[in-house]
């Protein structure tokens, strides 16, 4: 912060802490509740920050508070203070060791509920001491910003500043309900497809378009239409399972559907091409003993997860 030098008195710490949690929660109950405190704690917090920098930092409605446009600038320098108090404590502390604290981690949604959050689950049971705030997002969220530590995603990465941890690729494979089958019968080529409906997703560019690739490592190209097209994973995960259509997708998405018998893989000899997952992590934060230990952990754990194939290198 350029302003000055010496900060009011009112600019605590404490009140930063509640003026970025409520800044990224959009609730004051929310946070009151997050922090066991009283709602009008979490208010009067915020009000003195506001007179003591003496600009509104919040735009208040009757559901939601927004963050103005000095709220928003406030915002970005108050994480990276709050990240430099941090880092500065642990560094005086022993970093062999864990110490106590929070990893805040962002995930793909569907994945994180079918499969990270039970990884998350087994590292806190080997450090108990150790906290995780997993946010579950298909937006490709500023990490530095929004004071996320790790990040896990899928697909080709475009954040240059941050260190990359590649875990693996996704295999994907092209699926379809047993009674979705019977009705077009099953296809034999990937002409075929062109006579089922598909599941689109209105997330992803080109979903209309399926690439499918053969034995030989040809690919081959087909329009995928239909009449549904959704923007959450689970949500296809269903579609598919109703028979409400035909499409790709991640292993790890429906494997215990195919195991029992609720999807087929379709032209089993072709698939989707694989998708990278990696880790992005914040290069200030690699060095923190938890965050240190969680990536760790992932890297060594997301073998288990059904579909991913191991990355040569890390």
């Amino acid at each position: 912060m350029d302003q000055s030098s010496a900060l009011p008195a009112n600019v605590t710490l404490d009140r930063m802490r509640t003026f970025v949690r409520v800044a990224e929660r959009g609730s004051l109950s929310a946070v009151a509740r997050e922090m066991a405190i009283g709602q009008s704690s979490v208010t009067r917090h915020i009000r003195e920050l506001e007179e003591a920098l003496g600009v509104a930092l919040f735009s208040r409605t009757t559901r939601r508070v927004v963050l103005t446009a000095e709220g928003e600038r406030y915002h970005a320098n108050a994480v990276q203070i709050l990240r430099l108090v941090e880092q500065a404590g642990d560094e005086a502390r022993d970093t062999g060791r864990a110490s106590a604290g929070t990893v805040r981690v962002s995930c793909t949604a569907a994945l994180g509920v079918r499969h990270i959050s039970r990884l998350i689950f087994a590292f806190q049971d080997r450090h108990p001491d150790i906290a995780v705030d997993l946010g579950l997002t298909d937006e490709r969220i500023d990490l530095v910003r929004d004071g996320v530590d790790i990040a896990i995603r899928l697909g080709p990465l475009t954040d240059s500043s941050l260190k990359r941890r590649a875990l693996g690729l996704s295999r994907r494979v092209l699926v379809g309900a047993p009674a979705c089958l019977e009705r077009h019968g099953r296809p034999a080529a990937p002409a075929d497809l062109a006579r089922f409906d598909g599941v689109r997703m209105s997330n992803i560019a080109g979903s209309d378009r399926l690439t499918l690739e053969g034995p030989d490592g040809a690919l081959h190209a087909v329009s995928l239409g239909g009449r549904l097209r959704v923007d959450h994973g689970l949500a296809a995960r269903e579609a598919y399972l109703a028979g409400r259509g035909i499409g790709p997708a991640h292993v790890w998405l429906v494997d215990d559907l195919l195991a029992d018998g609720r999807l087929e893989v379709l032209l089993p000899d072709h698939a989707p091409p694989a998708v990278p997952l990696n880790l992005l992590i914040v290069p200030e934060r690699a060095g923190i003993a938890r965050v240190r230990l969680l990536v760790e952990f992932l890297a060594e754990t997301v073998a288990t997860i059904p579909g991913i194939e191991r990355s040569s290198r890390g």
